[in-house]
């Protein structure tokens, strides 16, 4: 009885030891006019059926990954402030979301306030093969937002861009 206790022992701490990591990220990208943006989140797994389930405009923000910015950005009729925000997704609809920031941070069980809600000019795509885990990324745009500076965020099949610029 002893010996199956310890090769249960070993079985789980065998477990830990192999499940996969979660890294943590930072990555920065100077943007057009000298603002520097840094993104900062952790790599979850993908929770699309989170998403799915979801009511209609809901902001949705996977372990709150954060933008922040050295200097204030003008994006069309929408400011983003200097400082540090939560980036996020808000769902329109079972096929439509919108790329968001929320100002500062938010504490655990605190509600958002969502007049807040800094929503970027965004495009919504699904892929076809799903992303494991969040990815977030400062790239060029392309098609509506080609020319600008993007914020990218990839979960599940969900890819969303949004203007920094």
């Amino acid at each position: 009885m002893r010996q199956l206790g310890t090769f249960l022992l070993i079985l789980v701490g065998a477990t830990f030891v192999m499940a996969h990591p979660h890294f943590n990220k930072k990555l920065t990208a100077q943007l057009p006019g000298g603002v520097e943006a840094s993104v900062s989140y952790q790599t979850v797994p993908a929770n699309e059926e989170h998403t799915r389930n979801a009511e209609v405009d809901s902001f949705i923000t996977p372990r709150s990954p954060r933008l922040a910015l050295s200097g204030e950005l003008k994006v069309g009729s929408t400011t983003i402030p200097a400082g540090e925000s939560i980036i996020g997704v808000v769902k329109n609809g079972p096929e439509d979301w919108t790329l968001a920031l929320y100002p500062g941070q938010l504490g655990r069980g605190q509600e958002l306030d969502s007049s807040k809600l800094i929503k970027l000019d965004s495009m919504f795509s699904r892929t076809e093969e799903p992303i494991e885990h969040l990815t977030i990324d400062i790239s060029p745009g392309h098609g509506r937002l080609e020319g600008k500076a993007v914020l990218t965020i990839n979960f599940g099949t969900l890819t969303l861009h949004g203007a920094l610029s």
